[in-house]
C-alpha cells in the first residue's frame, strides 16, 4: 500500500536519520523498537518491523495489525506478512541489492539477529547501530513538548487532588489505585509507571512499591506518579508528610529541595549532565546527606519513561536544547524514611522550564 504523506516533523526525522545512515555509509536501517516505529512513522501496534533508506522505506506488520498500520503509518509502505515481520525482512534482504544494513543491536533480540544472519545472504552486512533513533528522539519538537506539557499538567493536578484527599488510615495500595483512577478519569492513556507509593520507614526505598501498610500520622508519604497522553510520558514526585514534622525531618526536606532547585537553575542547553549532578550533591554533601542520595540525578522522558539523556556523575555528554527531563535527588535513610522531589524539566533555549510545578512548600498535611 502507498504510504501516506508524513507530517512536517516526522518527515524531519527521517531525513535526519537518512542524513546519519549516508555519514555511517549504510545502506538503510531496519528499526525494530516499537517507540522508535512511532517516532518515525506514527504506527503504534505491539508488533513490527520498519526498513528505512534512501529510496525505500517499508513498514511489515502482521495480520493482527494491517488496518491499524495502513490507518495510522505515514512515510512508509505497509506489508501486511502472513508469516510474520522477520520473514518477510529476511527475503527483501535477499532480493535487493543492499550490502550494509543497519539494525539496533540493542533492541533487537539476540535470537531474532541469529535467525536474520542465518537466512539472509552472505554478501548483506548486517551493521549493529546503537541509539540512532534514541539520538534523534532526545530534543523534543514543538508538538511533542506541547503533548508533554498537557501530561505533566494532568500529572500535578491529579497530585493535587490526592494530596487533599490523603489521611492516617489508608493503605498504600488504596493510594495507588486512587492515583491511578484518577489520571484515567482525567483523560490519561494509561500510567507511565507503575505508581509508587511508600510511607513511614518504607519511604526509604527510592522504588517503593505500594504495600498493604496503612499510612500512620507523623508519616513521610513518597508518592511517584506520571500520566500518559498521546504516547508521551510525565514524571512528578513529591514527599508529603502528615502531621507536625519534627527540626530534623524539616532539614532534610529543606537540603533536598535546595538541591532540586539549584540543580534546575544549571540547567541549559550545552551543559554536561555530570555537572549537573554535581551541583545537587554538592548542596546535600554540606548536610553529609549526599551519601544517602544512591541513584542517578536523572533521566530523559519521552515515548518512554526512561530515555536518554541520562543525568549521572558518570556521563559526560551535554544536554541538548528541547530535551525533557527529571531532576530528582533524594535522600534515603534506612529505618527512619526517605525524602525524594521530582519534576520534569524543559531544556530550553532561554533556560529551564518545569512543567510540574506546584506541592513542593506546602508539603505538610496537618
Amino acid at each position: 500500500m502507498p504510504s501516506r504523506t508524513p507530517d512536517s516533523n516526522r518527515l524531519r526525522r527521517q531525513k535526519e536519520l537518512l542524513r546519519l545512515l549516508e555519514s555511517r555509509r549504510a545502506d538503510g536501517l531496519l528499526v525494530s523498537h516499537l517507540p522508535n516505529l512511532f517516532y518515525l512513522t506514527g504506527f503504534s501496534g505491539s508488533a513490527g518491523m520498519v526498513f528505512f533508506s534512501a529510496r525505500r522505506r517499508i513498514l511489515w506488520v502482521d495480520g493482527r495489525y494491517g488496518t491499524q498500520a495502513r490507518e495510522q503509518a505515514s512515510g512508509a509502505r505497509v506489508i501486511v506478512s502472513r508469516q510474520g515481520t522477520l520473514p518477510a525482512v529476511w527475503k527483501f534482504l535477499n532480493r535487493a541489492s543492499y550490502r550494509r544494513v543497519g539494525f539496533e543491536s540493542d533492541r533487537l533480540n539476540h535470537g531474532d539477529y541469529l535467525r536474520l544472519r542465518a537466512r539472509t545472504r552472505k554478501s548483506v552486512k548486517l551493521v549493529p547501530f546503537e541509539g540512532v533513533v534514541e539520538n534523534l528522539r532526545e530534543s523534543k519538537d514543538s508538538k511533542e513538548v506541547a503533548v508533554i506539557r498537557r501530561a505533566c499538567r494532568l500529572t500535578a493536578e491529579v497530585l493535587g487532588g490526592v494530596r487533599d484527599w490523603l489521611r492516617p488510615g489508608i493503605r498504600e495500595r488504596e493510594v495507588a489505585s486512587e492515583i491511578d483512577y484518577r489520571l484515567r478519569q482525567k483523560g490519561s492513556e494509561g500510567v507511565a509507571f507503575e505508581t509508587l507509593v511508600a510511607s513511614g520507614p518504607r519511604s526509604a526505598l527510592p522504588h517503593g512499591v505500594p504495600s498493604e501498610r496503612r499510612i500512620r500520622k507523623n508519616d513521610l508519604v513518597l508518592i511517584d506518579l506520571g500520566a500518559i497522553l498521546e504516547h508521551y510520558c510525565a514524571d512528578m514526585t513529591r514527599t508529603l508528610f502528615l502531621g507536625k514534622p519534627d527540626s530534623r525531618t524539616r532539614n532534610i526536606y529543606e537540603r533536598v529541595l535546595e538541591a532540586q532547585q539549584r540543580a534546575i537553575e544549571a540547567v541549559r542547553p550545552g551543559v554536561r549532565v555530570d555537572q549537573v549532578d554535581r551541583v545537587a550533591r554538592k548542596v546535600l554533601k554540606k548536610s553529609g546527606l549526599d551519601k544517602s542520595f544512591t541513584h542517578s540525578l536523572g533521566h530523559g522522558l519521552g515515548l518512554e519513561i526512561h530515555e536518554a539523556p541520562r543525568l549521572a556523575r558518570t556521563v559526560k555528554s551535554s544536554l541538548p536544547e528541547g530535551a525533557v527531563i527529571t531532576i530528582e535527588p533524594g535522600v534515603y535513610l534506612p529505618g527512619w524514611g526517605g525524602i525524594r522531589i521530582e519534576d520534569t524539566v524543559l531544556v530550553g533555549r532561554d533556560g529551564p522550564e518545569v512543567l510540574t510545578p506546584g506541592y513542593k512548600n506546602d508539603w505538610v498535611i496537618g
